[in-house]
């Protein structure tokens, strides 16, 4: 739909004088750098208000795994909401109750039970609060630190900010938690653990048992972790990595937490990342692409062994309590995005188009400022820009890389984050043609990048 002149004026004012954007000055919503009005997409196309049509590379928020449009969820929240829109204190829904045996069926642990909430920094932060819960029910009752990787991104709550540091600056709001400890993250390209000559060593999975020693296994809860990592640049994991993990958490008692938020229903070319390592976490986080986005919704699935712990006698209840985990509506459309993903083969899809886009993406290569290229795992890769190939020396702060790379995709009609790390995460029901048409446009802001540098 194309607005008015006088109807999109009187939008912006609206928005410019009481719109709070996220990570924004108020006053940079509009212009070259700022917000652009969307009002329809399709599929891995967005349209905004005056026409244009826009390639979606980063699923939204990597959550719009099923693409765009689907009027098969809408019709499915609708007939739901019409019957029963939320269920009263001391109830579930039919379409709760399915949704959860259904998460169940897909996961690890086929025996899990399912803890709704609303969205991925509350499956975290409630996974957080049931492993030291879990470790209190056992009698290891002074075990109550979490340990992260230095990088990761795990929500925007004080807690789940606390591990690992993620994206924002932390330092602005204060003390984070207490209990938090932090070790190497997965890289790569310039790893610190990683041997002089280009062998993983395994010492980043390693470290994690010397942290245990080091704070005391008898205080360590649990460690969490991605399966691969998105904001701190999609570096695959070496094949051992995991099972290293699964391994040290298991000697020492330690409750092995998988931050899946991003990763689960299909991104990775499975419905777990976890499965390309033949892992069964403790608990194990979802939210976003549980219902491609269509509504808010997050989960904790809890193993067997750490569910059973919570049973028996009312001093094991798991206390907490989420006003819209569960929902009906979110549940519904839960079910009918899965019901898709199913019937449509989504996940081999992004198996598929993965391995097609990781190798459309080595031609970049031939630009000298492409560092690396990384993916390999489903519809999860990035292209990592650096001022020097040999040395891997980063782009200095005066050249405004992430503003330049940002206007550029802008000008290509690129919806995306653009910086050192440039990550491609795409709906997943994409195709061949349009993975041509996203990597020519990429390749052009690369090259004027390269000519601006």
């Amino acid at each position: 739909m194309v607005l008015s002149g006088e109807d999109l004026e009187i939008i912006k004012q609206n928005a410019a004088e009481h719109f709070w954007p996220h990570a924004k000055q108020t006053d940079e919503m509009f212009g070259d750098n700022g917000i652009t009005l969307v009002d329809s997409a399709q599929g891995v196309w967005v349209n905004d208000t005056d026409g244009n049509q826009w390639f979606d590379t980063l699923s939204s928020m990597w959550l719009v795994n099923l693409g765009h449009g689907r009027r098969e969820i809408a019709d499915a929240v609708h007939k739901q909401m019409t019957n029963i829109s939320y269920s009263p204190g001391g109830t579930v829904t039919p379409i709760t109750a399915e949704l959860a045996a259904k998460v169940a069926s897909l996961s690890p642990d086929q025996d899990s039970r399912i803890y709704f909430v609303s969205g991925g920094s509350e499956a975290v932060e409630t996974a957080m609060k049931m492993a030291k819960n879990f470790q209190y029910n056992i009698g290891e009752r002074n075990r109550w630190k979490i340990i992260s990787r230095r990088g990761s991104y795990h929500g925007g709550t004080l807690a789940t900010m606390s591990l690992g540091g993620g994206i924002f600056p932390s330092s602005r709001f204060g003390p984070l938690v207490p209990g938090n400890i932090h070790i190497e993250q997965t890289d790569s390209y310039r790893g610190r653990c990683c041997g002089s000559k280009g062998g993983c060593t395994l010492e980043c999975a390693k470290e994690l048992e010397r942290a245990i020693l080091h704070e005391g296994p008898s205080s360590v809860a649990a460690f969490i972790g991605e399966p691969i990592s998105a904001a701190a640049g999609i570096h695959i994991p070496h094949p051992e990595y995991w099972p290293t993990i699964r391994e040290i958490c298991d000697k020492y008692g330690v409750v092995l937490i998988c931050d899946e938020v991003i990763n689960a229903f299909g991104r990775t070319g499975k419905v777990f990342a976890s499965e390309h390592w033949g892992i069964k976490p403790d608990i194990t986080t979802v939210a976003k692409a549980l219902t491609s986005g269509y509504l808010p919704i997050g989960a904790a699935i809890a193993s067997k062994k750490i569910a059973s712990e919570f049973e028996g006698s009312d001093d094991s209840v798991f206390r907490q309590l989420i006003t819209f985990g569960g929902n009906p509506a979110s549940c519904a459309a839960g079910i009918e995005n899965l019901r898709i993903m199913e019937a449509e083969n989504i996940v081999q899809n992004s198996a598929e188009m993965g391995d097609y886009l990781f190798e459309k993406l080595q031609q970049l290569r031939s630009h000298e400022i492409v560092g690396d290229v990384r993916g390999g795992k489903g519809l999860l890769c990035a292209v990592e820009l650096v001022k020097n190939r040999e040395t891997k020396e980063k782009f200095d702060p005066s050249f405004k890389l992430a503003d330049k790379a940002t206007l550029l995709m802008k000008e290509h009609q690129l919806f995306g984050r653009a910086g050192d790390v440039i990550p491609i995460a795409p709906p997943l029901c994409i195709s061949n043609d349009e993975i041509d048409h996203f990597v020519s446009q990429l390749d052009v802001v690369i090259t004027k990048l390269e000519a601006d540098f």
